[in-house]
């Protein structure tokens, strides 16, 4: 997610002399060089002058990443995190008490500029500390601002796990084409054309999906009688039972996060 960012923001023209990457692997580091991104192995180091820190590690290496950055982090610099189940108060506890911290959930259909983020700020984050936040974030898709942190568990659910509903919905909509005799790679683009249509015209025109939905569907047509089969079957009911059981595991493994923290401290 790290270096989707950065690709991001160089795509929109922001200097690379700007930007600033820290990693222990100089092979992960070399393209960035490239690009005239200043490198180092020591994260301490690229600290000090940066508006922002931007934390892309994965949960369970961020004491670690933490523990290196210790006495770095100044009160004044943003710390921006993309770590799932890593609360704000953690973060806080690790740098400053009084930090700026924002906590964010990205997805992967940022890696094609195309994702959405989830924001959560602590009371230090200033205005201008918020605006760029969406300068950074909103290189890689759409930015949301949310003012109760519990809900990032929620923004997990719907759009952290999001693309991979669509993905087996769009597995089960080409295989049932080819269960009507369609060749399979004919299905799978129909199917694939279809969702890429149908959701560019939901953002586009700004309608309400209901409406649109009831625009495509004739009473008594085609349409109506696969919807009747997909209301009768209960799919309402499964997409939201599928998002509780995705919000509780962001609970469950933000607990188990925050009790390996302790342990570790």
């Amino acid at each position: 997610m790290g270096g989707s960012l950065i690709q991001g923001l160089l795509k929109q023209n922001y200097p690379s002399s700007h930007l600033r990457v820290a990693d222990p692997n100089q092979a992960v580091l070399s393209p960035y060089r490239y690009q005239g991104v200043q490198c180092d192995s020591d994260p301490a180091t690229l600290c000090q002058g940066s508006d922002a820190i931007i934390l892309a590690v994965k949960p369970q290496i961020m004491p670690q990443v933490l523990a290196s950055l210790k006495g770095a982090v100044q009160p004044q610099q943003l710390l921006i995190s993309v770590a799932a189940g890593i609360t704000i108060d953690y973060l806080q506890q690790q740098t400053n008490t009084d930090q700026a911290v924002v906590r964010s959930m990205p997805n992967t259909p940022a890696l094609i500029g195309a994702g959405i983020t989830g924001l959560c700020a602590s009371s230090q984050v200033s205005e201008t500390q918020k605006t760029l936040t969406e300068q950074i974030l909103g290189a890689v898709g759409a930015t949301l601002w949310l003012q109760d942190e519990a809900l990032m568990n929620a923004v997990t659910a719907v759009s952290g796990s999001g693309p991979a509903y669509f993905f087996l919905l769009v597995e089960a909509l080409s295989a049932a084409g080819v269960n009507q005799g369609l060749p399979a790679e004919q299905a799978a683009q129909l199917a694939l054309h279809t969702g890429v249509g149908a959701l560019r015209m939901a953002l586009e025109t700004g309608d309400d999906p209901a409406e649109l939905r009831r625009c495509v569907t004739s009473p008594g047509g085609t349409t109506a009688a696969a919807l009747n089969v997909l209301e009768t079957g209960g799919l309402r009911e499964l997409m939201q039972q599928a998002v509780q059981a995705a919000t509780q595991r962001g609970i469950e493994l933000a607990e188990q996060a925050a009790a390996s923290q302790q342990d570790q401290e």
